[in-house]
């Protein structure tokens, strides 16, 4: 995880930048397996010192919090423990979303679709993929808002799911510019 510890317009001393360091990747991999980076910002409010921590959990994924107090130490204390209970709150939340979930998913079965092979030779330039994986997974039951949340914190490029909403498969994937889609096809009546 990559830390980053600055001070706005004053000097963080090393004694304290290592105790940020230390204690904000001992608190995000408590939680989490692998944050992929936290930026700390000290700095002067009035008479006080504010610190201002972020940490960047997953895709789309930040815990943020900010801390006043009248010594830099202090400020950072106050940060420290608003981003540990954001950072509890939210796995607690995950974790709870998927308990119940376990016995509703349905089995699903996944195929090698490849071309046929025919004796024509391919034109220049035009390439066809073959599919080449054969899988068994499970369709979970979730919600659009935890399908999206489950995307966010893969690696995979989609993920099919039954919709809580009214029973029918969709999918949500990652889209070229980085947002994410969400397919929910129509019924044969067109609803």
């Amino acid at each position: 995880m990559q830390i980053s510890v600055q001070g706005k317009q004053l000097d963080v001393g090393d004694a304290l930048r290592e105790r940020i360091e230390h204690a904000v990747e001992q608190i995000s991999t408590k939680y989490f397996s692998d944050p992929i980076d936290a930026t700390i910002t000290v700095s002067r409010a009035g008479s006080n010192f504010k610190a201002d921590v972020t940490v960047h959990i997953g895709k789309g994924i930040t815990a943020q919090a900010v801390g006043e107090a009248g010594d830099a130490h202090g400020a950072f204390d106050a940060a420290e423990q608003r981003l540990g209970k954001q950072l509890r709150r939210y796995k607690r939340r995950l974790r709870d979303h998927h308990r119940g979930h376990a016995d509703e998913a349905a089995p699903a079965l996944s195929y090698v679709l490849a071309a046929e092979d025919d004796d024509t030779p391919e034109p220049e330039g035009k390439w066809e993929p073959v599919i080449v994986a054969e899988t068994e997974s499970r369709i979970e039951t979730l919600t659009v808002g935890a399908a999206v949340m489950r995307l966010d914190l893969s690696t995979e490029p989609a993920l099919m799911f039954r919709n809580t909403a009214h029973g029918g498969f969709n999918m949500v994937y990652r889209r070229a510019d980085g947002n994410i889609g969400w397919v929910d096809p129509a019924d044969v009546n067109g609803n």
